[in-house]
């Protein structure tokens, strides 16, 4: 059992757990996961902190776009924004990089979410460790998180 899944089994959410074998690259866990669960990448969501001025925020978008660190401030009300260092990410969430989950982290810190979750009945989130995704509804995760849902996404070409 992973804080995540505790989390949610505290909340009373709904959720389904998906394993999968992962290559220990730590580069495009979220395709790794989508291609080897066979799903839809947009529907496949990763985890990134984000320092929003000078406050650690989670990012979560789709595992196929790119965080847009201008939508991310916007949405954080924050003059700029930038990746987190891994070492920083991970002492804050008390899980390792390419396993961070956006729910039952050690620190409660401000969520955005990218409005595409909305499209799905279920999206697919790390579930606090490499190799593990977690099922639920976009709403489930919004409220759990008390999250904000903006556009955070960039096209390929910004």
């Amino acid at each position: 059992m992973t804080p995540a899944v505790l989390a949610l089994d505290a909340a009373g959410i709904e959720y389904s757990i998906h394993e999968y074998e992962h290559s220990g690259e730590l580069r495009n866990f979220g395709l790794e996961a989508a291609q080897a669960l066979d799903l839809e990448e947009d529907q496949v969501f990763k985890t990134l902190l984000v320092v929003a001025d000078d406050e650690l925020v989670v990012a979560v978008l789709p595992v196929s776009c790119r965080l847009s660190m201008k939508l991310v401030a916007s949405a954080m009300r924050a003059k700029k924004a930038s990746m987190s260092d891994p070492a920083r990410a991970e002492r804050s969430s008390g899980y390792i990089v390419g396993g961070i989950s956006p729910i039952g982290q050690r620190k409660r810190l401000r969520t955005v979410i990218d409005e595409t979750a909305e499209l799905f009945d279920l999206i697919y989130v790390s579930g606090g460790k490499r190799g593990m995704d977690i099922a639920l509804a976009p709403a489930d995760l919004v409220n759990l998180l008390d999250g904000i849902v903006a556009p955070i996404t960039a096209a390929i070409t910004d």
